[in-house]
């Protein structure tokens, strides 16, 4: 899309490395310790000169050109080898300085600190140039003009990344790049190609007539960069072709006409604004569509188009403020000419500070859904369902009190707006996961805590904290009946006010045990933890703590909620140990358990949630589930993990994942298991047992590698998703395709894609041919 091809640019510099080594060789001269006239008994220019360096640079203020770090020279059996290689443009001489070492065909060995270089050497690289980058990539011309005006011209030039591109077994690998005339202008800052061609694997495979691309050695310039080439049933056959346009220095423009055989002609555009103190960006497409019933629902429409914008400033130390903005004519459109294939987008606009104790961060937003919808209605509805906060801000400060401690400080103050209530039903369960309405709340928690190491080597942290909670609803809208299957009634307007004293204590008494190499760490781990309110549901209703699951992540922390709408209450205590093993051999293990006990007061996950927030997560009663959390690896390439609910009152297992992958040489193979309860509280009407095993094996045929993966579902006796793959990959180049079919539980159920891709890769670069 809407950017320049550092891949492409990469390749070209390797060009412009070719121009550089060939201006090298232009001066006459004679060294002084070699016999009278040694270059000019050098045999005439036939066969290729060849050249090795690490380095290549041209300073424009002295006019000199120099290849540096070890430089290697090689034709017909005579080779010159120096560390700086230095040729004098105003001057006319080229010099090879330092540690100089100069070969005969015969083995006699010249060395000195300088010569200069001049006869059949310079005339054979010239005429017959090949250079050889310390990363194995090859530039070759049949020879090399140069001009007063900057203007360097190689004639029947050709690159590849990969040097002759012959393996060790004599096949043909990668890719090259011909051209019949290669001219870099660095006036104009362009380089030209006349009838440029790729091979791949050999063959060729695309020409031109003709191309200008930026010279990716100045900073900014005009021109083509690399077209692209996609399909889509959709929109037929693709090609994009993007152009680099530079208005100043701190002005860009990027245009990206395509052409598609069924919808005609899409226009995109991108501009870049560069600042001493930040930047912006405006985007723009859009198209007349030839073939509007080709997308369905709301596609289906002649014309389609969207404008986004994005900037970001510091205009001042540790302030950072910007923003980020979409509109579209519909909101399938981003995904349908695959400009994005994300859910959402959100439109905002913020101001960040950053320093080393104090974070601020304040937004205002809007959310939009992207996606695929049957018809405007729908779309809108799902829109209206969707927030938008104002504000949504936040801040934290920490302050250091040496012994005495830490004191810590954040709060946050979320506003929220909603148009229509966002329902949803799982299993007969219903979800409200945001009702309409206005509604404004703010928090904030001022805590400090000491870490105190006891006699006996025990770990004591007390903590003392004071939360308190601000918030006004105004609903706007008429709730809704309570009745078997229906939704919790809408609360009533109200404001709040909650302050919570929080008081809690963290004992860790780590054992540490050394054997040679062998360590171990078993940590016993128990906490009291007291907040002092009855109001768990902080922010009256619950936009931003939907989420929650107990395991060995979360089992010692004093809130579980992911945020701040939610609070936990009461008194709790959480008991469990931590143990660590690193073995001489390589192994490892890690061992997390644990349980949590409501002591008094309010138990949190008790309260009703119209999110339905804890359902299910074991922590209603007064002892919750027991966790467990383990992961390790026995052995090289081996790396196994696992967790687990267990109800001690069954006792029954509430929760369980397993997975573990194995790597050896080029196999490697996976696998996950996920087991969850039927539970008629949360909608999930059966046992899940889903199974999930990949693996990549390369096969008989040098660079092919095939890749596959199926998800079962155990209980349902049905697969979920199966995908395979074929990949060739030489290091150079990559072609590939897959197929995937989707079961009738999947997002796109009962559906079959393909796709397919090629890539040219060369050292430390790559980019795209086709990738559908």
């Amino acid at each position: 899309m809407m950017r320049r091809d550092r891949g492409l640019e990469t390749r070209l510099r390797q060009f412009g490395a070719v121009l550089v080594l060939a201006l090298m060789t232009a001066s006459p001269a004679a060294a002084q310790f070699l016999p009278e006239g040694f270059f000019a008994t050098l045999p005439e220019p036939g066969a290729p000169a060849k050249v090795e360096a690490n380095v290549l640079s041209y300073d424009k203020s002295s006019d000199v050109i120099s290849a540096q770090g070890r430089v290697l020279m090689q034709y017909e059996g005579y080779s010159i080898a120096c560390d700086d290689l230095r040729y004098e443009q105003q001057t006319g001489n080229l010099n090879c300085i330092g540690n100089v070492q100069l070969v005969d065909p015969a083995g006699t060995k010249y060395t000195a600190e300088t010569i200069e270089v001049t006869g059949g050497m310079k005339q054979a690289f010239i005429e017959s140039l090949t250079l050889t980058t310390t990363d194995g990539a090859r530039v070759t011309a049949s020879d090399v003009a140069y001009s007063s005006t900057l203007e360097t011209v190689l004639n029947q030039a050709t690159y590849t990344p990969c040097g002759e591109c012959i393996d060790a077994k004599g096949n043909r690998i990668g890719w090259k790049v011909k051209a019949a005339k290669l001219i870099q202008n660095a006036e104009t800052k362009t380089i030209y190609f006349e009838q440029p061609s790729l091979e791949v694997l050999g063959i060729p495979v695309a020409w031109l007539p003709w191309l200008s691309l930026p010279d990716p050695s100045a900073k900014q310039s005009n021109g083509f960069l690399l077209p692209s080439v996609n399909y889509k049933a959709e929109y037929g056959a693709r090609i994009t072709a993007p152009y680099f346009i530079n208005i100043g220095d701190d002005t860009q423009i990027l245009l990206a006409p395509s052409l598609m055989s069924r919808q005609g002609f899409l226009m995109a555009a991108e501009w870049q604004q560069q600042f001493d103190y930040g930047s912006f960006t405006i985007k723009a497409s859009g198209i007349y569509q030839l073939d509007p019933g080709a997308f369905s629902g709301i596609g289906n429409r002649e014309w389609r188009g969207a404008i986004q914008s994005s900037g970001r400033f510091q205009p001042i130390a540790d302030w950072t403020v910007g923003w980020s903005y979409s509109a579209f004519t519909d909101a399938a459109y981003f995904d349908d000419y695959d400009f994005s294939t994300a859910n959402w987008v959100t439109n905002e606009v913020y101001a960040t500070h950053l320093s080393s104790d104090f974070y601020a961060d304040v937004r205002l937003q809007e959310f939009l859904k992207l996606g695929q919808y049957s018809s405007e209605f729908w779309a809108d509805m799902a829109q209206n369902q969707q927030a938008a906060t104002l504000p949504n801000a936040r801040g934290n400060g920490y302050f250091d009190l040496g012994d005495w401690g830490q004191v810590r400080a954040n709060g946050n103050l979320l506003g929220v707006y909603r148009a229509e209530d966002s329902l949803q039903t799982f299993g007969g369960v219903p979800y409200v996961f945001g009702y309409e309405g206005n509604k404004t709340h703010a928090s904030g928690e001022l805590s400090w805590q000491n870490q105190i190491i006891a006699p006996g080597g025990v770990v004591v942290t007390p903590y003392l904290g004071l939360r308190a909670d601000v918030t006004n609803y105004d609903s706007g809208a008429v709730g809704f009946d309570d009745g078997p299957g229906g939704y919790p009634t809408e609360p009533a307007d109200q404001f709040l006010f909650a302050a919570t004293p929080i008081a809690a204590v963290d004992f860790r008494w780590p054992l540490f045990a050394a054997n040679g190499l062998d360590t171990h760490l078993l940590e016993p781990i128990a906490q009291l933890v007291y907040r002092g309110s009855d109001t768990s549901l902080v922010g009256i209703t619950n936009d931003n703590a939907h989420s929650f699951v107990l395991d060995d992540t979360n089992l010692f922390s004093y809130d579980r909620f992911s945020g701040t709408d939610r609070q936990e209450t009461g008194l709790r205590a959480n008991v469990g140990a931590r143990y660590l093993a690193n073995l001489s051999g390589g192994q490892w293990l890690e061992i997390v358990a644990g349980q949590s006990f409501h002591l008094a007061g309010v138990n949190a996950f008790a309260v009703d949630d119209p999110v339905n927030t804890g359902l299910g997560s074991g922590m209603k009663d007064d002892a919750s589930y027991v966790v467990l959390g383990a992961r390790g690896s026995p052995y090289a390439g081996l790396t196994l993990g696992g967790k687990m609910q267990v109800d001690p009152d069954g006792p029954r297992v509430a929760r369980a994942g397993v997975g573990g992958s194995y790597a050896f040489g080029p196999y490697s193979v996976g696998g996950d298991y996920v087991y969850l309860p039927a539970d008629a509280n949360t909608g999930v009407t059966a046992d899940q047992h889903e199974v999930t095993v990949s693996g990549s094996t390369p096969l008989p045929l040098d660079y092919w590698r095939a890749i596959g993966s199926v998800s079962w579902d155990v209980a349902a006796s049905e697969w979920l998703e199966a995908r395979g793959e074929l990949i060739y990959d030489d290091g150079f180049f990559l072609a590939g395709g897959f197929a995937q079919a989707n079961g009738a539980t999947h997002e796109t159920p009962d559906s079959v894609t393909f796709g397919v891709q090629f890539k040219l890769k060369a050292p430390g670069a790559q980019f795209d041919i086709l990738n559908y």
